[in-house]
């Protein structure tokens, strides 16, 4: 059995993602603060800060000295990639063996949605 134990800093990011990619957050839009992230979320600034580090050295945010951090032009295509492969390589295995076991077919789950 996989552990979904994840360290809190990759839980951020995660939320941090989910939010980009679901629009709430678009491309050229500004990010909200390390200090009012962690407020958010009830985390602690330096977590946010790597959290938000990972986005810096993954080419997903502009930072702007003084101003902030803004996502960048083509962070929804690299993001919805990332997901994707994840999606494929690491969630997608337990699902389909689940649904074997359950005698699921993938057209019956297509016809149930």
């Amino acid at each position: 059995m996989k552990s979904d134990a994840k360290p809190v800093y990759m839980k951020l990011r995660d939320v941090i993602a989910a939010a980009i990619l679901d629009g709430e957050y678009k491309e050229g839009d500004m990010l909200p603060s390390v200090r009012a992230f962690a407020a958010d979320q009830g985390a602690n600034p330096l977590t946010v800060a790597k959290a938000y580090q990972l986005f810096q050295d993954s080419g997903l945010v502009d930072v702007k000295r003084g101003v902030g951090l803004f996502v960048a032009s083509g962070a929804v295509a690299k993001l919805r990639h990332f997901e994707r492969d994840h999606f494929v390589k690491n969630v997608w295995p337990d699902v389909m063996a689940q649904m074997q076991r359950a005698g699921v077919s993938p057209a019956e789950l297509l016809a149930l949605c």
